[in-house]
């Protein structure tokens, strides 16, 4: 394989798959759309794993290797693979962020939020350490009910926690439930129980009313924050600070969406085999409940 194959060939193929996208057998389509949708997976698996992941056979991706010209699954799979383990210095670091901004104004404002999303996701991990996290992972498991609360943009942050936190972790709780507040569905917090609560600048005066709460009532208190101090006479036993600035008005997410990911990674390899086998049941249910979307043909955009 050539370590100096052009970066681009990888980009190009998976335009020519979607452009063919139509004209494919339908198990075919399965398989470029998955190569579509997971080239850094496609470029490192082998095909038998690629098979396992997509639900068809081996066979399926040579065939499409085939239908494409090339002349073996190992010739298809090469420029994904090449793209992941290029020796050239300028695609492992950030020159591409600097090449990016001298390409005009949208090129510029681009470079600038991609490198401040990059900064802020770098920042909140190393704020994270592994004592930290591990203690927190050992309060939400040896609690007896454990809650997440915050509210509006920051609550989409404790919706997607609670959605896939609580396949390994049964005893969480998303609060508030409704359109109420936090504290209604708080009433019976107490010393055997937790409270994660996110909030950032400016501060929900309803997730404060919640930290308090769970604090006066001895409840072990988690808070993720883009401060350690966010208002006085709060108790806090531990907080994971995560970078929020942005290029505009509003606090940035992504520094606590990877804190939020990598906490969930936690949970579920604590979870064990338990974990794993609710996680297969939830996806069983959505299967037979029809929840996915599936059919000979992808969804056409438009209305």
């Amino acid at each position: 394989m050539d370590p100096h194959l052009d970066p681009k060939q990888t980009a190009r193929l998976i335009q020519h798959l979607k452009d063919r996208m139509e004209q494919l057998p339908p198990k075919l389509k399965t398989a470029a759309k998955y190569v579509i949708d997971n080239p850094g997976d496609f470029g490192l698996d082998t095909v038998r794993v690629s098979a396992r992941k997509t639900g068809i056979s081996a066979n399926g991706f040579v065939r499409l290797a085939q239908h494409l010209g090339y002349d073996s699954f190992e010739s298809f799979r090469a420029p994904f693979r090449a793209a992941l383990t290029t020796q050239r210095d300028a695609d492992l670091g950030q020159d591409w962020l600097d090449r990016m901004a001298d390409q005009g104004p949208a090129s510029a404002l681009q470079a600038a939020a991609a490198r401040n999303q990059i900064n802020i996701t770098s920042r909140s991990l190393r704020l994270m350490t592994a004592e930290r996290t591990q203690a927190i992972v050992d309060a939400l498991l040896s609690a007896r009910r454990s809650y997440v609360t915050a509210t509006r943009s920051s609550y989409a942050l404790a919706y997607y926690f609670h959605y896939v936190g609580r396949m390994a972790l049964p005893s969480l709780e998303l609060v508030p439930r409704h359109m109420g507040a936090a504290l209604d569905d708080l009433l019976d917090i107490g010393p055997d129980d937790c409270l994660i609560a996110l909030t950032f600048a400016p501060y929900s005066a309803g997730t404060i009313q919640a930290l308090r709460l769970a604090g006066a009532r001895g409840a072990r208190v988690i808070l993720i924050s883009d401060s350690e101090v966010i208002a006085p006479g709060l108790r806090t036993d531990h907080v994971l600070a995560v970078a929020a600035g942005s290029l505009h008005p509003f606090g940035a997410v992504g520094g606590a969406m990877a804190v939020l990911e990598c906490l969930l990674t936690h949970l579920i390899a604590a979870g064990g085999e338990d974990a794993l086998s609710r996680i297969a049941a939830y996806d069983a249910l959505r299967q037979d409940s029809g929840a996915y979307w599936s059919g000979p043909k992808l969804p056409r955009a438009g209305g």
